[in-house]
């Protein structure tokens, strides 16, 4: 039974590195922007900024090996000239995967400088871009003695045996490199529940070497992403809320269309309702397009509190093996309020 959870187990996962193109991701991308993308560091309508996500896939097979992604920013945005502003943030990132413990840790810290292009703070509507660089200290590990080889399966016995020699020669345990980002963005703020987004950034510009083995050269691929999206209303209360993202890194790519409604009492504590839904579209190992999964996502909007909940219906060929089941994902964010002299206009994510 350990030997056939360890080659389901290892091939699931060389499976979905290459979907995932090796770097971990959320559902609620739009509740996670310093995770793709720096320039959107300071983009919120407030003086600062805390988030935290936490995301738990394929536990329906994996168990307690299950992919863990936990996530947390603070983002803070100052007036510099006129109705210019500079924002600076850290991110940080913890994910765990599969029996190998496989774990990356990552700590950046953000710039960004949001440059005016018409409107005033008297005004509702603006238009902005903002140019975002990240810089950080990044590490890989994982725990060689979790992993099982044919090496160690006993003939005689005929079982496997921890205790045989693996005949393998294991690299380091953990390796650090340093990781440089960069983004644009750009958006428009309308009227108080119309507005547009779009922004593209490179993740990994430096193509740092994640190699376990010394003398041995392995790149992370350079990520290229692309992201829109918009506020539309239909009355005073309710709006529609369609975004998309696009990834690409090396071979692998996904996209993740969908949108979300919109409900705000505009009660004087205001309380306003998330609820949508996206998919995920990757390529498969013959670079078919394939649909992976359909995501069910809904937030609570408290005053200056959001929090979020999303799941991963598994739709892909493993969902046999998933019963249909992929992950699960919670979000979380605090703004605080602004100086009302330096009001800046956002669009919502």
């Amino acid at each position: 039974m350990k030997t056939f959870k360890f080659i389901f187990g290892f091939l699931f996962l060389l499976l979905f590195l290459q979907m995932d193109a090796q770097d971990a991701r959320y559902s609620q991308y739009y509740a996670a922007p310093l995770h793709n993308n720096p320039a959107l560091t300071g983009i919120f309508p407030g003086q600062f900024r805390v988030m935290a996500n936490y995301r738990n896939q394929w536990a329906a097979v994996l168990g307690s090996a299950a992919y863990n992604t936990y996530g947390a920013s603070f983002d803070y945005r100052i007036n510099t000239f006129q109705n210019d502003y500079a924002a600076v943030g850290v991110h940080f990132l913890r994910d765990d995967a599969g029996d190998s413990r496989f774990n990356q840790t990552k700590a950046y810290l953000s710039l960004a400088y949001l440059k005016q292009l018409s409107g005033s703070r008297y005004q509702t509507s603006a238009h902005y871009v903002s140019l975002g660089f990240q810089g950080g200290l990044a590490q890989h590990g994982m725990d060689w003695s979790q992993l099982s080889f044919s090496n160690q399966f006993d003939n005689t016995l005929e079982e496997y045996n921890p205790s045989n020699p693996t005949g393998e020669n294991f690299g380091v345990s953990s390796k650090s490199y340093i990781d440089l980002n960069a983004g644009l963005v750009w958006y428009g703020v309308y009227d108080e529940n119309l507005s547009t987004y779009a922004g593209f950034s490179i993740l990994h510009i430096n193509q740092p070497d994640v190699s376990f083995y010394d003398g041995s050269v392995e790149n992370l691929f350079t990520r290229f992403i692309g992201q829109a999206g918009a506020e539309i209303p239909f009355n005073d209360f309710l709006s529609i809320m369609p975004s998309v993202i696009f990834t690409k890194q090396g071979p692998s790519y996904e996209t993740q269309p969908g949108f979300n409604f919109r409900y705000n009492n505009h009660d004087l504590n205001e309380l306003a309702l998330r609820a949508g839904a996206f998919i995920r579209v990757v390529n498969d190992k013959n670079s078919a397009m394939i649909t992976e999964s359909v995501i069910i996502s809904s937030m609570l909007e408290i005053e200056r509190f959001l929090i979020g909940l999303s799941y991963d219906l598994n739709v892909s060929g493993m969902r046999r093996a998933t019963n249909s089941r992929g992950a699960f994902e919670l979000s979380f964010q605090y703004i605080h309020p602004e100086n009302k002299r330096y009001q800046v206009a956002c669009p919502k994510f």
